[in-house]
């Protein structure tokens, strides 16, 4: 199956990444994606209202999400900061068959983990794992390694896992199907001239469904989708280069300058520069 995101989250030696967002962090926004790793998302302040393909749920402080791999997933935040950890499953295989069977279910996509687990201990582990990665002592490899087993064996005893993803049929599989192929492609072509008739014909489908057909699966327009990559690819280059204003505008996307700064305003609250220096 295609894939969105092929990036290494974290070192081929420890392959856990965590990832802290709030208000400043150029995601805040999280926008509509998939990747092969597996997600673990636990929620500070406030509320967060997650998708998995097409099933959606509002996470308030202190709950957590499992997002399986291939799953398309994005987040809108509400006066929240939340914290994430992707991780490759693969690495914690032991050359044990009793355990590697339960994680190759897993990979193999025979199994799916419990999304919205309510289960007190897991919970526990999944905060641990957390705190020790957010600690980055010399120990913790060994410390969230450890974690990570003991959560799997929690997981595997209580069965908080099934044998396939909620999703009410074939039809709604076949639409997950075609909003990865419209997110691929707005992806790889977010820095030209894309029109939402561009968009509708990589989905095969009329203008006036598709935009029907993408809000009902992301609860945004394809438009809107659109800019708010756009603006959070800018904030990352406005973050991460010494690229001008200008320069990021149009490697993004905007032919107008001054569009470009009011459309981050909108999203960001801030102009550019601010973002910038903040």
């Amino acid at each position: 199956m295609i894939f969105n995101e092929l990036k290494l989250h974290g070192r081929e030696d420890f392959p856990f990444e965590l990832y802290r967002v709030d208000r400043q962090h150029p995601k805040y926004q999280m926008a509509f994606h998939w990747h092969t790793n597996l997600e673990m998302i636990r929620v500070l302040e406030g509320e967060l209202s997650l998708t998995l393909d097409n099933r959606t749920r509002v996470l308030r402080a202190g709950e957590i999400a499992f997002i399986n791999s291939e799953t398309v997933h994005g987040a809108t935040p509400n006066d929240s900061s939340y914290q994430c950890i992707v991780f490759n499953l693969a690495f914690l295989k032991t050359g044990n068959s009793l355990c590697d069977g339960f994680i190759d279910n897993l990979l193999s996509h025979s199994a799916y983990l419990t999304e919205f687990p309510r289960d007190s201990a897991v919970t526990k582990i999944v905060n641990d794992i957390f705190d020790e990665l957010a600690n980055e002592k010399d120990g913790a490899p060994f410390k969230v390694i450890g974690l990570y087993h003991t959560l799997l064996g929690e997981i595997q005893e209580k069965e908080l896992f099934n044998s396939h993803l909620p999703l009410s049929s074939v039809h709604d599989e076949k639409k997950v199907v075609k909003l990865k192929t419209v997110l691929k492609f707005i992806r790889e072509n977010f820095d030209k001239d894309i029109t939402l008739e561009d968009m509708s014909a990589v989905a095969g489908f009329s203008g006036k469904y598709f935009c029907k057909f993408f809000k009902d699966m992301t609860g945004t327009t394809p438009v809107n989708y659109l800019l708010t990559y756009r603006i959070e690819r800018a904030a990352r280059k406005l973050l991460g280069s010494d690229l001008s204003v200008t320069q990021i505008a149009y490697d993004c996307g905007f032919n107008d300058l001054s569009y470009f700064i009011k459309t981050f305003k909108t999203f960001k609250k801030v102009s550019p520069k601010d973002y910038r220096k903040a």
